[in-house]
């Protein structure tokens, strides 16, 4: 029987990754489990780290876990494998507008091109098509990992 996990915990996890964390699947309790750098720092001294408070103590435990028993967890995709750049210039091409194409593609050049793509998209009138468009990618993105990982998605 293949392994099931939500396609929607998946996607959520992956939308709101920060930089310093892995997240990885738990593959025998289909856990989604987050571990920062710091947590797995911690963990890889084998010092006591009794004297941390207890909700650091519980991440630490999990980032033990997951050294301990790799073979157990699985990565999912990485905020750099993923690329939301990438995914806006292939909203841009998508769009059939060349004057709003234009508009937007100068938007997302140089310094601060996520803040001025968004301002640019609400300019335009085109955020509702953005973010279904971007909802897609991440589902896409999350069942071809699944798929490739042998793992059923349940929605």
């Amino acid at each position: 029987m293949k392994k099931q996990v939500k396609l929607n915990e998946i996607i959520d996890v992956m939308e709101t990754q920060f930089e310093g964390t892995s997240t990885y699947l738990n593959l025998k309790t289909y856990e989604v489990v987050s571990v920062s750098g710091d947590d797995m720092r911690i963990a890889e001294d084998e010092e006591s780290f009794d004297h941390l408070p207890e909700w650091q103590q519980k991440d630490i435990q999990k980032a033990i876990d997951v050294l301990e028993n790799f073979e157990d967890y699985l990565e999912l995709p990485t905020k750099f494998e993923i690329s939301e750049y990438n995914m806006m210039e292939q909203f841009i091409d998508n769009l059939n507008d060349q004057k709003k194409k234009s508009e937007l593609f100068n938007s997302i050049q140089g310094k601060g091109a996520f803040r001025r793509f968004k301002d640019k998209l609400y300019d335009l009138e085109v955020h509702e098509e953005w973010y279904a468009y971007r909802d897609e990618s991440f589902k896409q993105i999350a069942l071809e990992w699944c798929n490739d990982n042998d793992i059923q998605c349940i929605e």
